[in-house]
């Protein structure tokens, strides 16, 4: 077996945006900050949450509301 060649770990404190905050091994240094953690994800929390910046559902809605109905000749 090869000597030094593992990186080296870290206990490191793992922060997320929504605030929960967790120790973990790591190698990327002792602090990691994450935009969403399985705390917050709507994966893992079955609560959907939809991030509209520039009206794209509403568009979408709007042009799809009619799609699937007949239209009479």
């Amino acid at each position: 077996m090869q000597n030094d060649i593992h990186p080296k770990t870290f206990k490191a404190k793992m922060r997320c945006h929504c605030g929960y905050e967790a120790e973990l091994l790591s190698t990327k240094g002792e602090a990691i900050d994450v935009e969403i953690c399985s705390n917050c994800h709507p994966f893992y929390t079955g609560k959907q949450r939809f991030v509209d910046t520039a009206g794209r559902i509403d568009r979408f809605r709007k042009k799809y509301a009619g799609f699937g109905t007949k239209k009479e000749a």
